[in-house]
């Protein structure tokens, strides 16, 4: 996939540009806070529509500016063109993505069409931050790569929600239990996608950190809330959640809030150490959990080539930061193995630019202003 043109007004400190990207792509040098990462965010934004960063879509509407509007133009590999525009109205905090002129029904079948993965410094918290975090990227992939399971987690969230209310106003058992059902439904649908993925790049995820490490080894594994010995499919799964509920009916009259289920979940991801195996996240030093999160992202831009059929665009945010000599050389050798895709990057230097450096275009940013 290409980015052949991207026009942006009121996003952050980007003001209104209109910029035509290389095939190839660019390397967008600049010193700190200058609007680097600004831009891969508005670009990657036309994927997932709201911030990698995790900001609220009113924190991207610049100083002074009542909207931010967002529009990407997009080829792939067979010359079909997409026009992908994405818009926020902070008065009204309203939203607006169009694809090719057309409203979607759902904001789920506009996801995806960059086709991009994003590689950023802020990727450690993947590894070092908590549970919910590690379920994000987790939900992020899985929304642009599997049908239906954006749904399901909507659905998911939405019971949950209700379900929640009626504990803390300390609803009869009968209201609190008509959720539950629902509540089921989707969740053991999350869970089945879940373990899927996670069997599947498991041993990817395995080999990209030893490649990076230079021998090291780590190991990535679902750790599901619910105990799911035995359980083969979603009707066992549901089954298996079902029986965490009632179990677990007086501790949630006692806090409040349904204490079981996917939306405790999270990703065990550990390292071999002197002592044995241990977690990443507790263990680890800064250069293993920023393996590990680079790990993560090479991943998921397999997962994309593998399902969507095509070389997946780059965006790197000055990705060998934090990284040692041998480190650095091997992610460059891997990157470069990604394929011929179009290629976004950061440096804050010159110098820095040290992937597929011959074949990226130069650009310079200043106070948000791109420079070609």
């Amino acid at each position: 996939m290409v980015l052949k043109r991207l026009g942006l007004h009121g996003f952050r400190n980007l003001g209104v540009q209109h910029l035509e990207f290389p095939p190839a792509g660019v390397a967008v040098v600049g010193e700190n806070a200058q609007g680097k990462t600004n831009l891969l965010e508005a670009i990657y934004y036309l994927e997932i529509f709201r911030s990698f960063q995790g900001a609220q879509d009113g924190q991207l509407v610049a100083f002074g500016e009542g909207f931010f509007r967002v529009v990407g133009c997009v080829e792939d590999e067979v010359g079909g063109v997409a026009e992908v525009v994405a818009a926020y109205e902070r008065l009204g905090r309203r939203k607006k993505v169009t694809v090719n002129g057309g409203e979607p029904s759902r904001l789920a079948d506009a996801l995806g069409h960059l086709g991009a993965v994003i590689f950023s410094p802020s990727d450690v918290g993947i590894v070092s931050d908590g549970p919910w975090v590690r379920r994000r990227f987790l939900d992020v992939g899985l929304s642009l790569a599997e049908r239906g399971y954006l749904r399901a987690l909507q659905e998911y969230r939405q019971v949950l929600s209700r379900r929640n209310v009626a504990l803390r106003d300390e609803a009869p058992p009968a209201v609190v239990g008509a959720w539950d059902q629902g509540l089921v439904r989707a969740g053991s649908r999350i869970v089945a996608v879940r373990r899927r993925w996670v069997g599947r790049w498991g041993p990817v995820f395995s080999a990209y950190y030893e490649a990076i490490s230079g021998g090291s080894t780590a190991e990535l594994a679902y750790a599901p809330d619910l105990a799911l010995e035995g359980a083969a499919g979603e009707t066992e799964i549901g089954s298996a959640f079902q029986a965490a509920l009632a179990s677990s009916m007086r501790r949630e009259r006692r806090v409040g809030m349904t204490v079981v289920g996917p939306h405790r979940d999270d990703l065990a991801l550990t390292f071999a150490g002197a002592a044995g195996t241990l977690s990443l996240r507790e263990f680890a030093s800064a250069g293993q959990r920023r393996t590990a999160a680079l790990a993560l992202r090479l991943v998921q831009a397999d997962a994309i080539r593998e399902v969507k059929g095509r070389t997946p665009l780059l965006l790197l945010d000055d990705v060998l930061a934090e990284l040692d000599a041998g480190r650095s050389e091997r992610v460059l050798a891997l990157l470069d193995r990604e394929g011929s895709g179009q290629v976004i990057l950061t440096a804050p230097k010159e110098r820095d630019v040290r992937l597929r450096a011959d074949a990226l275009a130069r650009w310079r940013i200043r106070d948000g202003r791109v420079y070609a």
